[in-house]
């Protein structure tokens, strides 16, 4: 196509006009510098001689430019999917117009919907009909991979394509998206990178944020980015969804953006409250209180057993209907699934459903075979996936849930029991297709006591680690980023003052460049440490640690330590057999580093595992050794995420430091030495050294017997409970 020269026909002004009326129909990704070259030519229309045919010639390569620009535009309208099924039964098409109209007539709109209503596989086909997908991609975020690519999957389906033409999906390390595609699933993680290299993401015109709800850091960063950019890109279309939302807070952040309303599953679905009881404990519920603690109800993992046998009961007593069952760990769903396959229940498939599961496995999760199946599956099968066929929902009411804990100063990865949303939304995976029945593995009053909705992660999170992640995704300022729940200044500050503990940050003394971080964040900018340490999707302090161990040779003992830190102790202390617990707990004691404790305990551990080969005589041993079989699951399954993640990310061991004398004599398993960390040893110095690197602040001064002061200043005592108890050298780190 061959742009007319203005110099010879058209003038510039009727360059400018006729841009300006394509200006409309170009694509997003060319509208901005078509813009900016526009305005140019309007401030110069009256330019002459020598500026005016330079004008002139800007002119016809503008024009040119925007007539490719409506002419891709326009293809990409002439070539929209043709064969789009809707499902009229679903919840959500009855409310198809109104939604429609809404989304032409408003910049953001959120819809609020129960599991079961089929926003997530409709909205995207909704934004086609209201004319979106035209100048750009419709982007559809979702909080885990496997939504991703099965929502992904769904779409393309119910467009009647294979998927990666209209429709595709972005996930780490697989981009299954056409040039051409209309409909882009993706993690919001991806769709964080995508602002690196493209901060006004101009190749979407519609961004549609499913699971708002959840309301992780990456959700909150989304959000953010988006109501920033909603000024900036008066074009873009902004859908919020989520099966649960705090709609008045939602609305008001967005501008009073309209609510819609939409009703949840077809069938209905009976509650059944069934809390565990078990003959070692008198309260076994998620939440209950036989050992004290908020977090120790089925503290001898009883909710494994109890979920398998009502699966194997509900197997014998009815003849159809699949069921599904919510664990919290991986480590759960294995021993879930080893119970039972061990019944040997003729016709029925038993498998597992997570995150890190290979796509071929996944696949067979949402196939109908000739008989019933079981899956069990941690809390992703809880919003956006439709697993067909489930009738019986069996809800632990557990998952684990990150969470700062002020004693360790670290973030935290317990077991914890579920909010009363996240609750529903799991009884909403049955009653789809027909009626349904839910099973719930605690009491009633349990429910109505927990929260109603999830803490944003934000609030529960260490600052340390949401700042190292904004500086290092470009996203300006904490103090005035736009969060929905925005964190209050002092742990703002409290943050900063951490990473530079942790020689994550340094400050900026003059201007570097005119890059997008100049004068942000008040002028700081990573490190080389801090560069590695965003990486580590863990507490800055724990990555820090691990970083610095893996240099000095001692990766291996430190992540034993660094994954202890993340659960709650795994000693237990009864009142009425205190003393017993004390006798017990003295074999594990390291007379000079309560760290060194931790890997007597692990060591002790997993050498009971490898030597009794029962769960049954582990769990048996944890209670006479007075140690919480519950917690000792957490840390090892949070030991296997960390050694994962390391390796994912290359962080290896650069060499092993040589062992103490005698150590060769008392290998435990996984290659840790059972009390052989030698007060003074290379391998006891290395680990400490590692440590500090982490817990600068946590450096004590004796200031009397027990007594010491902290860093800050602050008087400390140490715990009679330490083995360092009336033993401190002058000098500790805690």
């Amino acid at each position: 196509m061959n742009a007319p020269n203005p110099k010879t026909s058209d003038s510039v002004d009727q360059v400018v006009a006729q841009v300006k009326d394509l200006m409309p129909k170009v694509m997003c990704k060319d509208r901005h510098g078509l813009q900016r070259t526009l305005n140019t030519l309007k401030k110069n229309v009256s330019a002459t001689g020598r500026h005016k045919t330079n004008l002139s010639r800007r002119a016809a390569g503008l024009l040119k430019k925007a007539k490719t620009s409506a002419g891709i535009f326009q293809a990409r309208a002439d070539n929209l999917p043709q064969k789009v099924n809707f499902y009229p039964d679903l919840p959500i098409s009855g409310k198809k117009d109104e939604i429609i109209a809404a989304i032409k007539n408003h910049p953001v709109v959120i819809i609020s919907g129960e599991t079961g209503s089929g926003k997530t596989t409709q909205l995207p086909k909704f934004c086609l009909e209201a004319g979106r997908g035209r100048s750009g991609m419709i982007g559809c975020t979702q909080p885990r991979r496997i939504a991703a690519m099965t929502v992904a999957k769904r779409i393309a389906f119910e467009l009647n394509e294979s998927l990666g033409q209209s429709v595709g999906y972005k996930i780490r390390f697989d981009d299954k998206t056409a040039p051409n595609a209309y409909i882009k699933l993706m993690t919001d993680g991806i769709l964080l990178a995508e602002t690196q290299q493209d901060r006004f993401l101009t190749q979407y015109d519609t961004i549609i944020v499913d699971e708002a709800h959840e309301r992780s850091l990456n959700i909150d960063f989304t959000l953010g980015i988006l109501r920033r950019l909603l000024k900036q890109r008066k074009n873009l279309k902004l859908i919020i969804t989520s099966a649960t939302i705090d709609t008045e807070k939602f609305s008001k952040a967005f501008d009073n953006a309209p609510v819609i309303e939409v009703s949840g599953r077809m069938y209905p679905v009976e509650l059944i409250y069934s809390p565990i009881t078990g003959p070692d404990q008198e309260d076994t519920r998620p939440g209950g209180k036989s050992s004290g603690g908020k977090d120790s109800g089925a503290d001898d993992q009883g909710y494994v057993e109890a979920a398998a046998r009502t699966a194997a009961n509900l197997l014998v007593q009815t003849r159809t209907g699949d069921i599904l069952i919510f664990m919290p760990t991986e480590q759960d769903i294995g021993e879930t699934l080893e119970i039972l396959r061990g019944k040997n229940i003729p016709g029925v498939s038993i498998m597992p459903l997570f995150a890190r599961l290979s796509a071929k496995e996944q696949a067979k999760v949402f196939t109908s075979g000739a008989g019933r199946k079981v899956v069990v599956s941690t809390n992703v099968a809880e919003t956006s996936l439709t697993i067909p066929g489930i009738k019986f929902v069996i809800d632990t009411g557990l998952a684990r849930i990150p969470a700062y804990s002020p004693r360790t100063r670290t973030t935290a990865l317990p077991v914890s029991p579920i909010s009363q949303s996240s609750a529903n939304q799991r009884m909403g995976r049955c009653g789809r297709v027909e009626n349904g029945i839910c099973i719930r593995l605690y009491d009633e009053d349990d429910f109505n006591g927990r929260p109603f909705f999830t803490a944003p992660e934000i609030l529960r999170s260490n600052l340390a680690e949401v700042i190292l992640r904004m500086i290092s995704l470009n996203l300006g300022e904490v103090s005035s980023f736009p969060f929905i729940d925005p964190p209050n200044p002092k742990s703002i500050k409290d943050g900063f003052d951490t990473l530079v503990e942790l020689s994550a940050i340094r400050k900026q003394t003059k201007p570097q460049g005119k890059g997008r971080n100049n004068g942000k964040n008040k002028g700081v900018s990573l490190t080389a440490m801090g560069r590695i340490m965003a990486r580590l999707p863990v507490d800055p302090k724990l990555s820090r640690i691990l970083i610095e161990a893996a240099e000095t040779g001692c990766l291996k003992e430190a992540t034993v330590i660094a994954t202890a830190l993340t659960v709650s102790d795994i000693r237990q202390r009864p009142a009425d057999k205190a003393q017993a617990a004390d006798q017990q707990h003295a074999q594990f004691k390291d007379p000079g580093s309560d760290f060194i404790t931790l890997l007597n305990i692990w060591t002790a551990c997993q050498d009971a595992a490898k030597k009794l080969k029962s769960r049954s005589k582990l769990r048996r041993w944890c209670i006479d050794h007075y140690l919480s079989f519950k917690r000792l699951r957490e840390w090892q399954d949070i030991h296997r995420q960390i050694t994962r993640m390391l390796d994912d990310h290359d962080i290896v061991q650069k060499a092993p430091l040589p062992e103490a004398p005698g150590a060769n004599d008392a290998k435990g398993s996984k290659g840790l030495k059972s009390k052989e960390f030698a007060l003074g040893g290379p391998l006891y110095i290395a680990i400490h050294k590692a440590l500090l690197h982490g817990y600068l602040a946590g450096i004590a001064h004796k200031k009397e017997k027990n007594i010491f002061m902290a860093a800050k200043g602050q008087q400390a005592m140490i715990f009679p409970g330490s083995g360092i108890f009336d033993k401190a050298s002058n000098w500790i780190v805690a």
